[in-house]
């Protein structure tokens, strides 16, 4: 995240405990049809393992209220009095809102805390009152407002504008506020957001001190002013393009999207909901009633607790159902291997992944239409060569007409104890998009260190034709981005380059004075690339030079629109943006250099 020179690391942090694993229903269900081996021709098979139960029930941090619920306030204080500072604690929680009116409530939200509605429609769920997020628990400082989401709602903010001061991690989505947004702090103190997708402000977004922001395919009533870098793309009401004075990146329409699955409601059966791709998007999937896709029951997932084995999971996935995770912490022994197209692997309330062993904690086959959303991938103590992968090494089918989407997908390598990942995300399959992820190299927490949480690449794309809407990818210790397939896409990037790295010979690349943020290889002939920025705060050696925040072969088919770096109060600085080209940053004033065009 964004922090400011005088951010403090949490103190209040606690690292996540391990889960004991149970195994024998996983060890019965990884070898189903094996017969025994017997002489006698008499003798019986050996019992084949049971078939796995799809749906059930959704575990005990899934709280469902409807309207006539009693204490629905005092539940949600008492979730956010648990999460409020429990940064890298253990607890997850997803609060579900049956269809239905509300009223006067105000749902704080803390760490690990999910609100959604239970409607086809955000509509269906009216709150007369807030869901809200503010920092008061870090001295009025958003910089680590994390892990935290919003969706399928429609509120009436009771003053008239609804408060969500995030950072990253804290999507709002598929979200109607009869009113305005104010996604700054009380006291308007520091804030590093944030990402709005498939939502209605019927009032005024107003940003204040929020250095970057990205909304897509959504409608807002006005939009008040920016920092160093608001991006839109598809958004009714968006301000009209005129970076770098004031720095609005708008884009007209989305190339390629599609919404994120999510729990609902018919009648009284779960049902997911998978919305239809759309191309050239603008505004919201919802703004004549029903939005547009197909549905899935719950009988069709397994419907996984902390403590399933990888094994049970890869069961289920060959048996044929889909995966919904519960919230809660699930140790890895194996990756979670997919398969299947048309596969749905969907979390609740940051489920949270932790590949043990140096295992990769997922995997998907070269197909189409797999839909990965809304769960943590923590990295464990021992090196893991990549942490997700989508698509196997030279994956090259077509998946244009339904790519796999990666939404809500964030890793995170150390701050709840020490982690290692070599690469923590690797795109293989083409026309993936990946619509909203953070990955992150902690900069605070426990087991944090240059050596300690070592994690030299962020995200490797190897496919080509790969679309990225809402990037952040932060503090690696070599390349943060790295982008190998033809074609690629990114609307809107926040990168900080690794605040601990030790001296200047740490990030030495060669002759260039360490690694860009986001690098284009030199093979590449079509890319592009729309409001991005990267900051450097390197507060250990403060004498640090990056050349460039941004580095690309110079060639007619790559161009970037909209770019910056910013030196963060003069800790470290840049000699270029992109390249040789830009202005270098100087001093401790904070000020973004900028690269309108290029070539």
């Amino acid at each position: 995240m964004s922090h400011t020179p005088t951010d403090t690391p949490d103190s209040g942090r606690s690292s996540v405990a391990r889960r004991t694993v149970l195994g024998a229903m996983a060890a019965a269900a990884a070898t189903p049809g094996i017969l025994a081996l017997s002489s006698p021709a008499s003798a019986a098979p050996a019992p084949q393992a049971a078939a796995l139960p799809g749906g059930g029930d959704l575990g005990p941090n899934v709280i469902v209220f409807d309207p006539s619920t009693a204490g629905i306030q005092a539940k949600l204080d008492q979730i956010f009095k648990q999460q409020e500072t429990a940064q890298f604690g253990t607890g997850r929680y997803a609060l579900l809102f049956k269809p239905g009116t509300y009223n006067g409530l105000n749902a704080q939200l803390g760490f690990y805390t999910s609100i959604a509605g239970l409607g086809l429609s955000p509509d269906d769920t009216s709150i007369n009152g807030d869901v809200t997020v503010d920092a008061g628990w870090f001295n009025g400082n958003a910089t680590q407002n994390f892990w935290r989401s919003a969706e399928n709602l429609a509120l009436t903010p009771v003053n008239g504008t609804n408060r969500w001061a995030v950072a990253q991690a804290a999507p709002f989505r598929r979200m109607h506020v009869r009113g305005g947004l104010n996604l700054a702090p009380n006291g308007y103190g520091w804030a590093s957001g944030g990402y709005i997708a498939d939502s209605r402000i019927d009032g005024s977004v107003g940003p204040y001190s929020q250095q970057q922001w990205y909304t897509r395919d959504s409608s807002v009533g006005g939009w008040s002013n920016a920092v160093w870098n608001m991006v839109f793309s598809g958004v009714q009401g968006a301000p009209a393009q005129s970076f770098p004075n004031p720095p609005y990146t708008t884009l007209d329409t989305t190339p390629v999207s599609r919404e994120k699955p999510f729990l609902y409601l018919n009648g009284s059966e779960y049902r997911v909901f998978l919305p239809e791709k759309r191309t050239n998007a603008r505004g919201v999937t919802w703004g004549s009633g029903t939005p547009r896709g197909t549905s899935l029951p719950l009988s069709q997932f397994y419907v996984a607790k902390p403590g399933v084995t990888a094994a049970t999971l890869n069961a289920a996935l060959t048996q044929g159902l889909h995966l919904l995770l519960t919230p809660g912490i699930y140790h890895l022994d194996q990756p979670i291997q997919v398969n299947r197209a048309g596969t749905v692997v969907l979390g609740l309330g940051y489920a949270t992944l932790i590949p043990d062993n140096g295992v990769t904690a997922l995997r998907t086959a070269d197909v189409d239409g797999v839909r990965l959303a809304g769960f943590l991938i923590d990295a464990g103590p021992v090196n893991s060569n990549t942490l997700l992968e989508v698509g196997p090494t030279g994956a090259s089918a077509d998946h244009s007409a339904n790519p796999t989407t990666v939404q809500d997908v964030f890793v995170r390598i150390g701050g709840a104890g020490a982690g290692k990942a070599t690469t923590s995300m690797v795109i293989n399959s083409r026309h993936t998009i990946i619509d909203h992820t953070w990955v992150w190299r902690a900069d605070h927490g426990t087991g944090v260190g240059w050596d300690t949480n070592r994690a030299d690449y962020g995200i490797r794309v190897n496919g080509s034709d790969v679309l990225a809407t809402g990037l952040f990818v932060e503090h690696f210790n070599k390349y943060d981005v790295q982008w190998f397939g033809e074609r690629g896409r990114t609307i809107f990037f926040q990168n900080e380059k690794a605040y601990d790295a030790p001296n200047q010979a740490a990030i030495q690349n060669g002759s260039i004075k360490g690694y860009a943020a986001y690098k284009v290889a030199d093979s590449v002939t079509t890319h592009e690339g729309w409001g991005l920025g990267s900051y450097c705060f390197y507060n250990v050696d403060p004498t640090i030079v990056q050349h460039h925040g941004f580095a690309a072969p110079n060639k007619p088919g790559v161009k970037f629109h909209d770019l910056l770096v910013v030196s963060l109060g003069g800790a470290g600085q840049y000699e270029r943006v992109i390249n040789d080209t830009g202005a270098p940053t100087s001093g401790t004033s904070t000020v973004p250099s900028t690269v309108v065009s290029y070539p």
